[in-house]
């Protein structure tokens, strides 16, 4: 995949082989979004993923700051908890907001991830 090798090539790049990283994260989808994941089986991106070429997640003490920043605290909204393990090298943890490594999914989310979902 051209995106993931290009993602590999960059020098902030971690790799889950980092045993320091938890092994879920967490999605925020729209009730529509989610609605589609659920037809499809599989998710593409929201619009911003699709624009930046990879699905954002956060981890667990990431997720506070994420729903604030680009979902205004949000309600209507659904967490879904992501099993990173099941995506393998798909995965690249990438310095983002304040400096912080983030998951990001450089390929599509399958159903078969979510290991659980909340709603808020």
């Amino acid at each position: 995949m051209i995106m993931l090798a290009a993602a590999a090539s960059r020098s902030h790049d971690v790799r889950m082989t980092d045993q320091s990283h938890p092994a879920t994260a967490f999605k925020i989808l729209t009730a529509d979004q989610w609605a589609q994941f659920q037809a499809d089986g599989i998710f593409h991106g929201a619009p911003v993923d699709l624009a930046d070429g990879y699905i954002h997640l956060s981890a667990a003490d990431q997720l506070q700051g994420t729903l604030d920043k680009h979902f205004g605290g949000g309600s209507g909204l659904v967490i879904a908890e992501v099993d990173l393990n099941a995506l393998g090298d798909t995965i690249v943890w990438e310095v983002s907001r304040g400096g912080a490594l983030f998951p990001h999914i450089y390929g599509r989310l399958p159903m078969a991830a979510v290991a659980g979902i909340s709603q808020r």
